[in-house]
C-alpha cells in the first residue's frame, strides 16, 4: 500500500529532538520507521500490548537497528500499558515485572533514549492509606527491576490522570526519570510551567499532543492559545525529546506544521 510522506524534514531544526510514534501508518513497525525516519530525529516505539504476537520479533528489531543506522535516528520505547506493577494481585504483578524484563531485553540492541512506563492507579479511593499501599506495592515491583535489569534513570514515569506528586517518593527512591505528558496535564487543567520547572532536570522526554472536548492525542492545532504559550516557553528551555504523540498521518503533519509556525512567532 502507498502512504503519503511528510512534506518536509524536521531533522535538527529544533534544539530538542522531535519524535513521533511508530504507529502513524496502519502498518508494521519497520514500515512506519522507514517512512518516518527521513523526516524526524527519533521514533517512539509503541509497545502498548504485552502479548507475544503484539511485540516486535527479533528479526524486526534487527531491521529497526539497520534503519536507525541508515537514517541516523534514535528510539525511545513506550512499555506496555496493559500491565500493572501496582496491582493488588501478586500474579498480575509478576506478569507485569516479567513483561518489562522481556521488553527491556528485546529492545536493548536499539539502545533506547528512555523507556516510558505507566504506573496506573485503578482504585476509586484517594484516601491516604489506599494511595500509600499502592505506592508500597509499586516499590516492591520496582525492587525486582532496578538496578538488576535497568538503571532507574532509564525509566521515565509518565504523568497520568492522578496527582503526580503521589509518585514523587518512588521516583526519588529509585532515581527514576519523568515523562511529562502535556496532553494529560491539560485534561487535568494543571498549570504546565510549574510542573515542568519541578521535574525539568529529570525529564528526558515530553509527550505533546492536542486536546479537544476531553479527547487527547489529536493535532496540536487543538491546543488553546494560552496553553500553547506555556508550551512554547517550556520548549524554549528544553533539550530532550519531544514526541508528538498522535496516531495518524494527518494529525502528525498538521502538528509538525503548527509547531514550527508557533516556534517562530
Amino acid at each position: 500500500m502507498m502512504y503519503p510522506t511528510l512534506p518536509k524534514s524536521y531533522k535538527g531544526i529544533f534544539p530538542f529532538k522531535i519524535a513521533c510514534p511508530s504507529y502513524i501508518y496502519p502498518d508494521a513497525f519497520e514500515k512506519n520507521v522507514a517512512m518516518l525516519a527521513p523526516y524526524l530525529d527519533e521514533i517512539e516505539l509503541l509497545l502498548f500490548e504485552s502479548s507475544i504476537e503484539s511485540l516486535p520479533t527479533i528479526k524486526t528489531i534487527k531491521k529497526l537497528f539497520l534503519l536507525a543506522e541508515e537514517f541516523d535516528i534514535t528510539y525511545n520505547v513506550h512499555l506496555p500499558i496493559d500491565i500493572y506493577l501496582g496491582d493488588q494481585v501478586q500474579s498480575k504483578r509478576d506478569h507485569a515485572v516479567d513483561t518489562v524484563k522481556k521488553v527491556l531485553d528485546l529492545t536493548s540492541p536499539l539502545t533506547p533514549s528512555t523507556h516510558t512506563l505507566h504506573l496506573e492507579y485503578k482504585d476509586s479511593s484517594h484516601a491516604k492509606e489506599t494511595v500509600k499501599k499502592w505506592r508500597e506495592i509499586i516499590s516492591g515491583s520496582m525492587e525486582r527491576l532496578i538496578p538488576q535489569w535497568i538503571k532507574g534513570e532509564n525509566i521515565s514515569i509518565e504523568t497520568l490522570m492522578y496527582p503526580f506528586e503521589w509518585v514523587d517518593e518512588i521516583i526519588a527512591r529509585f532515581n527514576l526519570s519523568v515523562c511529562i505528558d502535556i496532553g494529560h496535564l491539560i485534561l487535568q487543567e494543571s498549570e504546565l510551567e510549574p510542573i515542568f520547572a519541578r521535574y525539568a532536570q529529570t525529564t528526558p522526554i515530553i509527550h505533546l499532543h492536542g486536546v479537544e472536548n476531553e479527547r487527547a492525542h489529536v493535532s496540536l492545532e487543538r491546543i488553546s492559545k494560552k496553553n500553547m504559550g506555556s508550551i512554547m516557553r517550556i520548549l524554549k528551555r528544553y533539550r530532550g525529546v519531544v514526541s508528538l504523540e498522535v496516531f495518524s498521518y494527518h494529525h502528525l503533519k498538521d502538528s509538525l506544521r503548527f509547531l514550527e509556525k508557533s516556534w517562530h512567532l
